[in-house]
């Protein structure tokens, strides 16, 4: 565990940058500070968070922000089966502990790690998750508490937080060519939707769907040429 949670602490550092931008614009929006806290530490899924908190600023849609999350989130089925060695051996609730705390960057650090030594296990995911949910809960925190007492973040053009926010997760999970043309279809869809009128959270899903099925098209068509 404490290997796992040395070892994660440069990709915790960028995103405290990020969840405290985030808290900032939670706050601009009506969000308290003590519900930003709630939401990042039952939650904790920072891209959801984003677009929850844009979807409740434009239409207070609950039902809508929940789809919209959802969607974002649809990796992480890939993402915890991914984890079934890993996390082989432990009681339910260490799962589900280890499922909760697994973000984008100690899952991509456990996998890399675990690559170069076998001998990773569900305590090096799990230390490095305890590390980031502690610092993406109280970097949004702080930012919410600062964001309360500062004017309107837009007139400093802090309002492209969110999309810079979204930029930077998109940048670190890109895996090369594979994925542009799922990406480019996805984007198409989601631009196409929102264009004609689509709610948001709506034309999210409608781009995910896209891209899930083209690649795995992509991927079958792949494994019958191999």
């Amino acid at each position: 565990m404490k290997h796992g949670a040395v070892a994660i602490l440069p990709l915790a550092a960028g995103a405290a940058l990020y969840g405290f931008a985030f808290g900032l614009l939670a706050a601009q929006v009506g969000f308290p500070w003590w519900g930003v806290a709630l939401m990042s530490g039952v939650v904790h899924a920072g891209s959801s968070q984003i677009v929850a908190v844009e979807q409740f600023a434009g239409t207070s849609a609950v039902v809508g922000a929940a789809l919209a999350g959802a969607a974002l989130n649809l990796r992480y089925i890939g993402i915890v089966a991914s984890l079934s060695d890993v996390l082989s051996g432990l009681s339910l609730r260490m799962k589900l502990l280890a499922i909760h705390i697994t973000g984008d960057e100690n899952w991509a650090l456990t996998m890399t790690e675990r690559a170069k030594n076998p001998a990773i296990r569900a305590s090096f995911l799990i230390g490095s998750g305890l590390v980031m949910i502690t610092v993406w809960t109280i970097s949004t925190t702080l930012g919410a508490v600062a964001g309360a007492t500062l004017p309107n973040l837009e007139q400093f053009g802090l309002g492209f937080a969110f999309t810079a926010a979204f930029i930077a997760m998109a940048r670190g999970l890109w895996r090369g060519a594979p994925n542009l043309l799922p990406w480019a279809m996805s984007f198409a869809i989601t631009v196409c939707a929102v264009t004609v009128g689509a709610p948001k959270a709506y034309a999210i899903v409608a781009g995910a769907v896209c891209g899930l099925v083209i690649s795995h098209f992509h991927r079958t068509k792949k494994e019958r040429v191999a």
